[in-house]
């Protein structure tokens, strides 16, 4: 049995610390977030597949449905260096 994944998460910015509740996509990685308070681009961290990974309070819903944290669900074609 699966559970359905969680759909929204609380991404927080480490630049100022501004928090807003977002609805995560359910069939890819979000790669950019744009802090609607500072105006930071995020991406993702080292080993993180997404922003959600990295700065939510939930991982995305691939990964949620994988159930391996820091794993991959979009493969490698975000690393563009």
């Amino acid at each position: 049995m699966t559970e359905d994944p969680i759909l929204e998460s609380v991404i927080t910015c480490p630049g100022c610390g501004h928090s807003r509740l977002e609805t995560m996509p359910t069939d890819s990685c979000q790669w950019f977030y744009k802090c609607v308070n500072c105006g930071e681009t995020l991406r993702p961290k080292a080993g993180d597949c997404c922003v959600f990974c990295s700065y939510g309070s939930v991982p995305c819903p691939p990964i949620q449905l994988q159930g391996k944290p820091g794993g991959s669900c979009c493969g490698d074609s975000q690393e563009k260096g």
